[in-house]
């Protein structure tokens, strides 16, 4: 099979995010894609190739960026995240796991962005994994509100990333994959990981070279902040 690119996932070892390795992979792009506790059995392909890494760790992930100097990657996507506390109440939540979930849901994707934006090629795509939920006029319930503060920031703080995203013709998405069948998500979501996983490479790839900052969902649709 003829190779189609190169594209980094950052937190790739279950639900969406193997999906979406697997996905590439399975239409010829070389992947390099990120575990935190292991490499899952379902992603032991000859296209994937593991790195251990701990996103909200600032040192590892320079660490990681200077174990790839001089790469280029066609995409890239950072795709980890947490729920929070499954009764999304404040009063119940310790300060450790709000701090835990912001840091992982906001703090950590974007600032791992900032130190592995030079290994994005020119005209390439970077996208960080968000929800809909994180805007004020799609989820005007405040369902999920404790999560969904953490991707409100997320996509706040990934504003500050244009700059140098348009500096090297890219393109920057915040990227919502949808309802899906994970761990997260529960069973009683429409999507499946592949259904979304296939919508997520569409975007990757057909937003390569048009520049700009979207929030968009699997399927193309934008989304409003």
């Amino acid at each position: 099979m003829t190779q189609q690119g190169k594209v980094l996932i950052i937190g790739a070892s279950r639900g969406i995010g193997l999906a979406v390795a697997q996905a590439f992979a399975g239409q010829g792009w070389q992947v390099s894609a990120t575990h935190r506790s292991g490499v899952p059995a379902a992603g032991n392909q000859p296209e994937i190739h593991w790195h251990a890494l701990d996103m909200t760790q600032a040192a590892a992930v320079q660490q990681f960026a200077r174990q790839f100097s001089g790469a280029q990657f066609d995409a890239m996507l950072i795709n980890a995240g947490i729920s929070g506390p499954a009764h999304q109440q404040l009063a119940q939540s310790s300060d450790q796991e709000l701090a835990q979930l912001f840091l992982t849901n906001a703090v950590a994707p974007v600032r791992s962005a900032e130190i592995l934006l030079p290994l994005l090629k020119q005209n390439g795509v970077l996208a960080l994994t968000s929800s809909q939920l994180g805007s004020l006029n799609e989820n005007p319930q405040a369902t999920m509100p404790i999560y969904a503060a953490s991707k409100a920031a997320l996509n706040m703080l990934s504003r500050t990333l244009v700059a140098a995203v348009e500096a090297q013709d890219g393109t920057l998405l915040t990227l919502h994959p949808g309802w899906v069948k994970t761990d997260m998500g529960g069973e009683s979501a429409p999507l499946t990981a592949e259904e979304s996983a296939a919508g997520i490479v569409r975007q990757l790839t057909g937003w390569q070279g048009r520049g700009g900052h979207h929030y968009v969902d699997y399927a193309g649709q934008s989304l409003h902040w």
